[in-house]
């Protein structure tokens, strides 16, 4: 491994990092600079695509109202594997374990537990590393009432 490839994989690991850190605080106008102009989301659920998101605006509207009812989002990253195809488009999968919480129409608190597996395309623009497409598969879930 050289210099150059230690670098894009610290970059590739400090970008998925990021999108976690920026949906837990909610800033989704930094969470969709980390795609790439035309970027786009596939939502992935029992295995099959629910939805699609192309390109920033539509990631931003989204990413943005999904949170609005949580009063309290974490990630949790775990591992990330990426394989290069070239000096400028890489592949990468990471996993995350995701609490969200809110309170229903009860004045209950519910927590919901996911597990998500990001599968990735990266590409390098201008030296900076975005995300160009996300699959994101919704594995499991857990939610408690309380």
């Amino acid at each position: 491994m050289n210099t150059q490839e230690i670098a894009d994989r610290l970059a590739l690991k400090e970008l998925v990092d990021l999108f976690s850190n920026y949906s837990d605080t909610k800033e989704n106008d930094k969470q969709v600079q980390l795609f790439t102009p035309n970027g786009r989301v596939n939502i992935i659920n029992d295995g099959e695509v629910t939805f699609t998101l192309d390109g920033r605006e539509a990631i931003l509207n989204a990413f943005s109202s999904s949170m609005d009812d949580y009063s309290a989002v974490f990630h949790m990253s775990g591992q990330q594997t990426v394989s290069f195809k070239d000096a400028t488009h890489a592949d990468g999968i990471a996993y995350n374990y995701v609490t969200l919480v809110k309170t229903n129409d009860h004045g209950q608190t519910v927590t919901t537990n996911e597990g998500v597996r990001y599968q990735d395309h990266y590409e390098k623009i201008d030296g900076r590393w975005y995300i160009a497409e996300r699959n994101s598969n919704f594995i499991w879930h857990t939610e408690e009432v309380h």
